[in-house]
């Protein structure tokens, strides 16, 4: 398990580096609901690494949400998502912060146009404004 962790922190550690005004390039690997994705990102050392992806700013309702209602939301912000950040796609994350599970990074996304992800899935009301703390619930 020690080894585990130390492996983790190296992996990782180029991550800490960054800060809000440092962005890195990545690719989009594969969609898991409407704020988090897996990406492709080079480090500083040329080797390629999967991370997970959460989108700073924003919560999205859940896949397997607590009613009908949430769900079907869950699944057209995962559709929008999709639509947004097409595999292969490439992406500039920027004001990375490590997050509460092991191997998932929390940042801001942005379009090779520049548009910023959280802000377009705001507008559509496909995700509310998240800044931590308790999530409020997606079921009335």
């Amino acid at each position: 398990m020690k080894k585990l962790l130390i492996l983790a922190i190296l992996l990782f550690s180029p991550f800490i580096t960054y800060g809000k005004t440092s962005s890195i390039s990545a690719k989009v690997d594969y969609i898991f609901d409407g704020d988090t994705f897996a990406a492709i990102v080079k480090l500083e050392n040329s080797m390629r690494i999967s991370v997970r992806v959460r989108i700073l700013e924003i919560d999205t309702p859940e896949i397997h949400g607590e009613c009908e209602s949430e769900i079907i939301m869950a699944n057209k912000a995962r559709k929008r998502l999709k639509q947004l950040l097409p595999i292969g796609s490439s992406v500039e994350l920027s004001n990375i912060k490590d997050d509460k599970y092991l191997g998932r990074i929390n940042a801001k996304v942005k379009l090779p146009d520049g548009r910023d992800v959280s802000k377009i899935m705001l507008q559509e009301k496909l995700a509310r404004k998240y800044t931590g703390g308790k999530r409020q619930s997606w079921c009335k």
